[in-house]
């Protein structure tokens, strides 16, 4: 099949990717031009396992292409995906403009039947504003274009609007891509369902062959079960952490906790690592947006608002455990700091817990020595060159002068380091781990001041 993708970011070059893998020819569209050029010469903009040999060999095969002119995207594929961005706006409300306008864009161009496939992260009741927007531009053009759907209770359309939210992890989006729990199609009343599901199931037929992943469903049930899954998940964690933070005041170890709850297999041990906060391009966003809808319609959503609030509350707790070990004086310190990233496998710095604690740390006169594997460059683009920080080649090159480490990201090559360079190295031999990798009886027999989320010296028996 032939598909166009509009928004080259994250979701939309990992989509893209993927479907060419599959054999399907994917026009690319973007209005940044130099992320374009760097695209057709192998520069892949952000870091995501599996994905830049994926996109350079189905290139230089022909079945990807990338392409700044819109009316070239939109004549290319019957099917046409919108993946731009929907950042949060002033108020944490999903920001549509991106998606209306590649809307208006498809409408602009479009000279035959076309499937509009919303892949953003969109509320409730986007399908419906981007069907309103195309048929608006349609009509603005005074277009008469050939319909290929079937004769339906609406009357022929020359367009169709579905939901078809992602559901990828980073760090893991590849295979999520290839190997999906689910695929969800949102048709909305009126659209040619019998069409729409025959050209999807053509669509994701590569990726649905072991057994039948696909659910379809309306529109504003794909919208919503898109915020849903993610406010869930979010939810365990903010749970979890909540109950680290029990566990600190009442003298128990949240790592038995977390065993002696996960063994129940209506609980399981998915996203119940309590930690210092969730970050990244979803979580915190989604509640956010799930929290503005339920507001615009007068509900009072307690429990999300509670999600965030722990969250919130959570991402202190770092920049807590050192004010306590250093006595409030945290003025002319340097603290080293291992990952940056929210979350190991990619360089997305966005709501990760490593700024929380910079900027806190920054605020009081410290000093930063950090180092992650993937998000240095990511780090220096946000915060750019200051006195303050001070990035490192290696893990072991944070600790040179440093007073205290801090653990905020889960990298594999941090699990098993040198426990006797680190205190040799360190003025002071405390460690701050965000991630709780390590266990607290053999720090104790180190002779290193351990402190972790609901463990450690982070336990302090109050009844």
């Amino acid at each position: 099949m032939k598909i166009t993708v509009f928004g080259i970011g994250y979701v939309g070059l990992v989509q893209a990717a993927v479907l060419a893998d599959a054999g399907h020819q994917v026009c690319c569209v973007d209005v940044d031009a130099q992320k374009i050029e760097k695209l057709k010469q192998g520069s892949i903009p952000i870091y995501e396992p599996g994905l830049t040999p994926l996109v350079k060999e189905h290139y230089e095969a022909g079945l990807l292409h990338f392409t700044t002119d819109a009316a070239e995207g939109v004549k290319f594929g019957e099917v046409q995906f919108i993946a731009v961005g929907t950042p949060p706006d002033e108020d944490g409300s999903a920001d549509l403009k991106y998606v209306l306008a590649v809307a208006n864009t498809i409408a602009t161009h479009m000279d035959d039947y076309k499937i509009v496939v919303d892949k953003s992260t969109v509320p409730v009741g986007t399908a419906d504003k981007v069907a309103n927007t195309i048929a608006a531009t349609l009509a603005a053009r005074d277009a008469v274009i050939a319909s290929a759907a079937k004769q339906s209770s609406a009357g022929t359309q020359p367009f169709a609007v579905v939901s078809n939210p992602e559901f990828l992890k980073e760090g893991a989006a590849v295979a999520d891509c290839m190997s999906p729990d689910r695929i969800v199609i949102g048709i909305r009343p009126g659209d040619d369902e019998e069409h729409i599901t025959k050209v999807m199931r053509e669509l994701y037929a590569p990726f649905n062959r072991n057994h039948d992943r696909m659910i379809f469903m309306d529109a504003r049930s794909a919208e919503l079960t898109k915020y849903a899954a993610n406010c869930m998940l979010a939810t365990k964690i903010s749970f979890m952490n909540e109950m680290a933070n029990i566990a600190e005041q009442v003298g128990a170890d949240i790592e038995n906790v977390r065993k002696g709850i996960g063994s129940d297999t209506r609980i399981g041990y998915q996203f119940i690592y309590p930690g210092a906060g969730y970050g990244g391009s979803c979580f915190p966003k989604d509640v956010q947006a799930l929290i503005r809808t339920a507001d615009g319609i007068g509900y009072n959503s307690q429990i999300l608002k509670a999600v965030e609030a722990v969250n919130y509350r959570q991402k202190e707790k770092l920049f807590g455990y050192l004010n306590h070990y250093f006595n409030n004086d945290l003025a002319g310190k340097t603290i080293a700091l291992w990952g940056l990233s929210f979350k190991p496998k990619t360089d997305d710095m966005r709501e990760a817990s490593s700024r929380a604690l910079m900027e806190a740390l920054w605020s009081v006169g410290a000093n930063v020595q950090a180092y992650d594997p993937e998000a240095m460059e990511e780090c220096q683009r946000i915060y750019g060159s200051r006195d303050d920080l001070h990035l490192m080649g290696t893990k072991e090159a944070t600790l040179k002068g440093a007073d205290a480490l801090v653990i905020c990201t889960e990298w594999p090559n941090f699990r098993a380091p040198d426990f006797d360079l680190i205190k040799s190295q360190l003025s002071n031999p405390v460690i701050v781990d965000g991630r709780n990798l390590f266990d607290p009886q053999v720090m104790q027999g180190k002779g290193i001041a351990y402190y972790a989320i609901g463990r450690g010296l982070s336990v302090e028996p109050k009844i």
